[in-house]
């Protein structure tokens, strides 16, 4: 398989491992309007942590405008981070925008990511991924100025499919919303347009499960370095587009004690467990409740978005930004439809 197939196939959404600050990198151009590290000075954060099913903690920063009053019941919102992120990337800017316009926001780590429970680190299991989001509502759901009966969700690259997968599950996720979603599932199976063969899924399976043997004998796990140090002349633009957000201060997020290499390390024998995740079957049971899909005309995941509304159920609404990329969506304030979802959720939330 070409570095490049195996690159489309599985870098998909990785990012940083877990929470941190912004710290030196390699310089990279920061295009107008990126603000991965937007401060509000309108609401409120603070740290929060609860428990899954599985007894693991989930943390996450929740956010409340500082206007809301006392004996107030508000619509809240869970936001989800890109696939391998932390809620510092990309989610935490999501959430300030909306705390702004009065919702109750909850931006959080998956499980294995950031300061969420999980060993081994960055660790790629589907299913806690989607029970997060389930476990947030129950958080949000017993706060006393949140409106349980109006929770909904916001995935962002991976955390599109996984909110999704939540929805089908949890009818207390009154409304769903995605930007620059990925079909974590799909791109596995299949890459990016399809570019991956039958016999090439097969021969990395074959490697994935080989690559077991040594990290049970061994006691540690085997990483793959999903983007390089420094781009090169052989560096493909969709991990050049990654390269430009995740390793640089556009939005890098180095953990104590991390190096910049290590933070987007995932394990390949785990990586492949996505093969069995299908986020969009049975999709059309989530209606009536409605869906809103955000990508960008430019971006490389486009058709993850468009299958969904595809398959989707009534109502449901495709929002293309015309000339955005895939990451453009993660920061670029400029580029970023916010009154667009704000409409969204006033209106499926019943918001005032």
């Amino acid at each position: 398989m070409k570095r490049t197939t195996l690159l489309l196939a599985l870098v998909a959404c990785s990012v940083a491992p877990f929470a941190a600050s912004a710290a030196p990198a390699p310089t990279g151009g920061i295009p107008a309007g990126a603000d991965n590290f937007y401060k509000s000075n309108t609401v409120s954060g603070e740290r929060v942590n609860f428990v899954n099913q599985y007894k693991m903690n989930v943390v996450g920063t929740l956010y409340r405008p500082r206007s809301l009053r006392s004996g107030t019941h508000a619509p809240a919102v869970i936001v989800g981070h890109p696939m391998g992120a932390v809620k510092e990337q990309s989610s935490q800017l999501y959430a300030q925008k909306l705390a702004e316009q009065g919702f109750v926001t909850l931006a959080i780590d998956l499980p294995f990511w950031g300061e969420s429970d999980g060993e081994p680190r960055n660790l790629v299991a589907p299913e806690l991924y989607v029970e997060a989001f389930s476990a947030a509502v129950d958080f949000l759901g017993t706060r006393d100025f949140v409106d349980r009966n109006h929770i909904g969700a916001l995935g962002i690259c991976g955390s599109g499919g996984f909110s999704i997968a939540a929805a089908k599950l949890d009818p207390r996720l009154k409304a769903v919303a995605t930007v620059s979603m990925y079909d974590m599932g799909a791109v596995t199976r299949n890459g990016l347009k399809h570019s991956v063969s039958l016999e090439q899924r097969k021969a990395l399976l074959e490697k994935a499960a080989e690559q077991r043997y040594e990290e049970f004998t061994t006691g540690k796990g085997i990483f793959l370095n999903y983007l390089p140090a420094k781009p090169d002349d052989r560096t493909d633009p969709v991990t050049r587009e990654f390269w430009d957000f995740y390793r640089t201060p556009r939005g890098i997020a180095i953990p104590k004690g991390y190096t910049l290499e290590q933070t987007q390390n995932r394990m390949l024998s785990s990586e492949v467990r996505f093969m069995n995740f299908y986020p969009f079957n049975d999709i059309e049971t989530i209606s009536p409740r409605p869906m809103l899909f955000i990508a960008g005309s430019e971006a490389h995941s486009l058709e993850f978005s468009e299958e969904a509304y595809r398959l989707a159920g009534q109502p449901k609404e495709l929002y293309i930004v015309p000339g955005a990329g895939h990451v453009d969506l993660y920061d670029r304030v400029d580029m970023i439809p916010f009154d667009k979802l704000i409409a969204f959720f006033k209106k499926s939330l019943d918001a005032k």
